[in-house]
């Protein structure tokens, strides 16, 4: 494993374990040129996945997307990390077992869409409004009308 700060390809593991939810193994590493300490993470991979885009691109499927547009939605809520990397590692799994190693976007963001509303209210929302190309403060309306169970021409009612 090459250090991340002086590019040493000769580091060393001095601790391994499994990370809390066992689907990975922890590794903290020292690097003897520089002294630096670093962790990585290492996972089983079951097959390489392929996002198929709107547009037709095929693009390698990447975790750390995943993981980042989820920082993004979960921003300053009140979610615990761990619940993350749980629901994380759940899409993954259920990517790769899915059995197919093309996968396209859509796919990818029902599922997503489907971990946040059970997981963080506000991030699902959050999460829509850029997976669903929210345009207008109606689109929010509809989408949350929707969410509640009420109807669009209700409206709404101010106590």
């Amino acid at each position: 494993m090459r250090c991340p700060f002086c590019q040493n390809e000769d580091t060393q593991v001095k601790d391994s374990r499994p990370s809390d939810d066992k689907s990975a193994i922890r590794r903290r590493r020292y690097c003897p040129a520089c002294g630096a300490r670093f962790t990585t993470f290492e996972r089983v991979q079951l097959r390489e996945l392929t996002v198929l885009k709107k547009n037709g691109r095929r693009v390698p499927f990447e975790r750390n997307k995943l993981e980042r547009s989820l920082d993004i939605a979960l921003r300053k809520r009140p979610v615990e990390l761990d619940r993350i990397e749980r629901m994380i590692n759940g899409i993954v799994r259920r990517l790769e077992s899915m059995g197919e190693s093309d996968i396209d976007s859509e796919t990818i963001g029902k599922l997503v869409m489907e971990g946040l509303e059970s997981l963080d209210q506000v991030a699902y929302v959050r999460y829509a409004s850029v997976y669903r190309n929210f345009r207008e403060a109606s689109d929010f309306e509809k989408f949350l009308g929707k969410m509640t169970g009420v109807e669009e021409d209700e409206g709404f009612v101010e106590d």
